[in-house]
């Protein structure tokens, strides 16, 4: 009994003494608690740090954007044939003709530049040479001569032209080669179309009637409803056949009109290609700079004006042609929303 209790002793003894040894040993430091608002601050310090890394994020790829170099507009002409002729139509702006030949003839796939002249007397040498010295690349400048003054004559077929594409541009309007260059793209997908970078519409006169008349649509109808069933031929692609139709083809009748009332040239052009094709046009989403004065678009009444003419299109043709569309072309390189 004595030697069971020594032992029972004994055992009590280092029992204690172990426990001794974890009281003393220095335990790790636990990690403090932090209090909710330490905790916010530090929730909100990150929100903002993310913040500003978006910010600069987004300042940085908007300088790389504004300050992105635009492709060479001087490279060099297409092959023959394989370009696009711009037809420009004038009329006593000869500062902005010359401004205008010398942007357009360094754009890349420019094979010839035509000056749509209709004025009563032919433009004097000293002008003539102006012009020519205002291409700057290998494009060829040259004149095409009407006897009387009419918008129909920027529609007339032009001897020696070399391509199947024309884009036909006025005076005061200047388009980037870069743009220009895109739209050429869509042509060559759809060359039957009409591509170009101003759109309009035609509308019912009463939507809920059945007569059979039309309003002219300006911009702000197209930019409200996103639908167009025009492009206008101040700026815009279609192919060389398309001269030759609306000279020796066209109803005359539509000619005469466009004559006398020194209006809707543009309007006629699309009669013809929706009539003969079927499908509507193509407008492709580009910057373009008016660099003239205002024109007949910005006059009273224009239109109502551009009204008469739909109408009296569409009894000519017994039918409207025109074809509405939502379709737009745009440059997403270039774009940040398409």
């Amino acid at each position: 009994m004595l030697g069971m209790a020594k032992q029972l002793l004994q055992l009590q003894a280092a029992t204690h003494r172990w426990n001794g040894a974890r009281r003393r040993q220095p335990l790790a430091p636990s990690p403090p608690r932090h209090a909710p608002a330490a905790r916010a601050g530090r929730f909100a310090a990150c929100f903002l740090a993310c913040l500003l890394a978006l910010a600069a994020g987004a300042v940085l790829t908007l300088c790389i954007t504004l300050h992105r170099p635009e492709p060479d507009a001087s490279a060099a002409a297409s092959p023959r044939g394989s370009g696009y002729a711009v037809v420009i139509n004038t009329w006593k702006r000869y500062d902005l003709l010359k401004r205008a030949v010398a942007h357009y003839s360094v754009c890349a796939g420019v094979d010839a530049i035509h000056v749509v002249w209709s004025e009563p007397r032919e433009p004097p040498e000293a002008l003539r040479r102006s012009v020519l010295n205002c291409s700057r690349a290998a494009a060829d400048v040259g004149f095409v001569m009407n006897r009387g003054n009419s918008l129909n004559n920027r529609f007339r077929p032009i001897q020696g032209l070399r391509t199947d594409a024309v884009f036909s541009v006025d005076d005061d309007l200047v388009v980037p080669c870069s743009t220009l260059r895109f739209a050429f793209g869509v042509w060559q997908s759809a060359p039957s179309a009409m591509v170009g970078f101003v759109p309009r519409m035609h509308w019912p006169a009463d939507p809920r009637g059945n007569t059979k008349e039309y309003r002219y649509g300006s911009w702000w109808s197209v930019w409200r409803t996103g639908t167009y069933s025009m492009v206008l031929s101040k700026a815009s692609f279609f192919h060389r056949r398309y001269l030759d139709l609306y000279t020796n083809h066209m109803l005359p009748s539509i000619r005469d009109y466009v004559t006398e009332n020194r209006n809707c040239e543009d309007i006629a052009i699309s009669f013809l290609v929706a009539n003969v094709t079927g499908v509507p046009p193509i407008w492709v989403q580009g910057r373009i700079y008016e660099i003239g004065s205002t024109g007949i678009s910005s006059s009273k009444g224009h239109d109502l004006r551009r009204s008469r003419c739909l109408n009296a299109f569409a009894s000519m043709y017994g039918l409207m042609p025109l074809v509405a569309s939502t379709v737009k072309a745009v440059d997403s390189r270039t774009s940040w929303f398409w």
